[in-house]
């Protein structure tokens, strides 16, 4: 019998590397993992924690030539044709937007999942604002699904959250700017036992719930859920499937997140597992 083979769905992060594993293209590349796609990575920046320094971020910027270099790179193997699902994490600088902007718009794929880090500590602030209104000019327009947290969906709507009716409000907003299907985590921010986050698209409003496991948030948990919908979409999954698929990932893997030294916890990509 001849040997047959598959193509697995494919997936690409676009985002920084973070060095305790707990979020960035590290987190995204378990997920994808996880999920049953083929991860790939283009690195925008290396951060690593000050353990010296109250966990502080020691932020590193890839050169925009490199950048450009990865994505040639991953492309020219696989093509757009078969690589149609890109995932946005951190960028780090306005100049690399515009070079993954740029990268972008030449090919064009079919789902584009934009988690729109806002922030960057370590960064000066005026060059975080800066980021920021790039971000919102160059990247938000071609994202087909936007991921905000609490911060993110107050500074893309310009909108107050303090309520799962301002999320809802403020969800719409951003889907209305962008025309993006939008996921907006309220999580641990929003009062209450339960967990809530706001998916958005053409259709309608629907509000996703799980029970609160902890009052604070957890490491990977926003990457994680970007990715997982970017895996979603890159095995065929309507925007309202992949967005319910991704919480019920993201959920189990906080309900068995990993500790270590920092003040924080990280979020289990195996959580799933029987």
């Amino acid at each position: 019998m001849p040997e047959t083979t598959s193509t697995p769905a494919m997936t690409l992060t676009i985002a920084g590397s973070e060095a305790t594993g707990g979020a960035g293209a590290q987190a995204d590349l378990k997920t994808f993992q996880e999920l049953g796609t083929f991860g790939m990575v283009a690195l925008t920046c290396i951060v690593s924690f000050n353990p010296k320094d109250e966990w502080n971020h020691r932020f590193v910027p890839v050169e925009t030539q490199v950048i450009e270099d990865q994505i040639e790179a991953i492309f020219g193997n696989y093509g757009p044709e078969v690589l149609d699902t890109v995932k946005l994490g951190m960028m780090g600088s306005p100049a690399t937007i515009s070079t993954v902007a740029a990268a972008i718009a030449a090919r064009k794929p079919k789902n584009l999942v934009l988690d729109p880090v806002l922030i960057c500590k370590g960064q000066e602030p005026g060059h975080a604002q800066d980021t920021d209104n790039a971000l919102k000019a160059e990247l938000l327009p071609l994202a087909t699904f936007v991921t905000p947290n609490h911060f993110e969906t107050e500074q893309l709507s310009g909108m107050k959250v303090e309520t799962l009716q301002d999320l809802q409000a403020a969800a719409a907003e951003i889907h209305r700017l962008s025309g993006a299907a939008v996921l907006a985590k309220g999580g641990v921010r929003l009062p209450g036992s339960e967990a809530v986050d706001v998916f958005v698209d053409a259709e309608g409003i629907e509000v996703l719930s799980a029970p609160k496991i902890g009052e604070h948030a957890v490491s990977g948990a926003g990457c994680s859920l970007a990715a997982a919908v970017a895996a979603e979409l890159a095995k065929g999954r309507a925007p309202r499937e992949a967005a319910r698929r991704a919480k019920e990932f993201v959920t189990a893997g906080i309900r068995q997140r990993v500790t270590g030294n920092t003040p924080f916890d990280a979020l289990w990509q195996g959580g799933l597992r029987d």
